[in-house]
């Protein structure tokens, strides 16, 4: 039995008044990523131990709401891992080529940076007309970013050489504007996103897609959080449909990894059976 002074009881107990007084459920998130992110705000904030921090997040709604930042995901950039964009054009395009219409779901969307990539692959295909992109959070700061589409300036050399590493066929400068320190994503990369909030852990499926992305967020979760989540998913997916995640994450050890078949195992890109 844990040591109710323990570090790790210390933890479970901060992660529940959370959840019972704020509606945020990171209680089965990775121990590893809730631990360094308290550390970091306890060191930042000059506080001794996590009870303390308790009651401050408690009573305190401005810290709390910089608590709740702190376990965000929002590490982000355009064409982030150019090789699983590449793949996308060469795997996953002509799939939805054969549809009408496309929905596509990208979960975890942070500050937006990825959907505005989507947007630009769909537009540069000929797609973009009838694809919808739903591009969901439960960060709402960080929604609020993407919806405006600003960036800094600093990151344009890097997202350009990652936009020409995916294969992209146009001058990556025609998709946005330059305002002083920020660049301005254009007005017709914005006409066909939806932006929500949803939450993965508390919330469910979200939309019946032809493809979901969600990239770098369930290596933050747990295996049984995980596991919830691949269902989330998967009841979203249409038969036939693509799951695009992480090159750190995986289905191999979800309830479904039957339920899929491998487009690219590298780049972890897997299509629904029918």
């Amino acid at each position: 039995m844990r040591n109710k002074d323990s570090p790790e009881f210390e933890i479970t107990s901060l992660l529940e008044a959370v959840f019972q007084k704020y509606g945020y459920d990171f209680r089965q998130y990775s121990q590893a990523h809730i631990r360094r992110r308290i550390t970091s705000r306890m060191v930042m904030s000059g506080l001794e131990d996590i009870s303390q921090m308790q009651f401050k997040i408690l009573n305190d709604k401005i810290f709390a709401a910089n608590f709740l930042q702190d376990l965000s995901i929002t590490v982000t950039e355009m064409f982030r891992d150019p090789g699983f964009y590449k793949s996308l054009r060469e795997n996953v395009i002509p799939i939805l080529k054969t549809y009408p219409f496309i929905k596509i779901w990208h979960a975890g969307c942070s500050t937006g940076q990825e959907a505005y990539s989507m947007a630009i692959i769909m537009q540069e295909e000929g797609l973009y007309d009838r694809t919808t992109i739903y591009a969901t959070d439960f960060n709402q700061k960080a929604l609020n970013q993407a919806k405006e589409g600003i960036f800094s300036n600093s990151m344009i050399k890097e997202y350009t050489a990652n936009y020409q590493l995916s294969g992209g066929a146009e001058s990556f400068s025609s998709y946005y504007s330059s305002n002083y320190d920020n660049v301005i994503m254009n007005q017709s990369l914005k006409k066909n996103i939806v932006w929500a909030n949803h939450n993965l852990v508390t919330d469910s499926v979200f939309a019946e897609v032809h493809l979901v992305l969600c990239r770098n967020v369930l290596i933050y979760f747990d295996a049984n959080l995980q596991n919830k989540v691949q269902k989330i998913f998967f009841n979203s997916l249409i038969n036939g449909g693509v799951l695009c995640l992480g090159s750190k994450e995986s289905i191999r050890f979800t309830d479904l990894h039957d339920q899929y078949t491998e487009l690219d195992k590298k780049q972890r890109i897997f299509k629904k059976k029918y």
